[in-house]
């Protein structure tokens, strides 16, 4: 809340900002954070995922801690789903499965929603799990990209780009539950959506 903001509540409220217990602080608050170098309060509010900017450049520069639990499956899932894509497509794509990992419909765990159903030829989530064909890194280069993006988002990055979606396809193809999940987003070669609420039914 700005000092402004906190002026105008308490002179609607009858209060005066000078020499209030409120007043002093908010000014011991800024004295504290006056004292963190700008360089380190940067880098705080880049590991909980305030300032991305979804360009390979900001990209590139990040050094994110390697937070939460399964973002190496998160950045295999991003390498063989979205290393084509612009950054902010990988973003997105990241933002479904985070999303999925919040919804008890799916698994409670970044690597159980990646593996849902792998095993079964062509009946799993993310296709390349279960497309037969051996999983092989070979860009190194794009791979570092979305580990990067994976650390951000298992770390607990914001997911403003998707509202809420728990699915996504490429334009190039039309699920049928496309027609009855709600579109959220388009973003690159991806159309993203999210489930109805299940109906109770007596």
């Amino acid at each position: 809340m700005t000092r402004i903001a906190l002026a105008f509540i308490l002179a609607f409220s009858g209060m005066a900002l000078a020499d209030t217990k409120v007043d002093r602080l908010v000014n011991d608050e800024r004295r504290a954070l006056n004292t963190i170098p700008e360089s380190r309060l940067a880098g705080y509010l880049e590991e909980v995922g305030i300032g991305i900017r979804y360009t390979r450049d900001w990209l590139d520069v990040q050094k994110p801690r390697k937070f939460g639990d399964g973002w190496k499956c998160l950045a295999e899932a991003l390498y063989f789903e979205a290393r084509g894509e612009s950054v902010k497509g990988q973003f997105a794509v990241a933002e479904v499965i985070m999303n999925r990992v919040d919804n008890p419909r799916f698994p409670g765990s970044v690597c159980g929603v990646i593996n849902q159903g792998t095993g079964r030829k062509f009946a799993c989530q993310f296709t390349y799990t279960c497309d037969g064909k051996k999983e092989v890194i070979s860009e190194q280069r794009a791979y570092r990209r979305v580990s990067k993006i994976a650390k951000l988002m298992t770390g607990g990055a914001d997911r403003p780009l998707t509202d809420g979606a728990t699915h996504y396809h490429t334009r190039q193809v039309s699920p049928d539950w496309s027609r009855v999940f709600p579109r959220t987003a388009t973003i690159g070669v991806h159309h993203f959506y999210r489930l109805t609420t299940r109906l109770s039914q007596n």
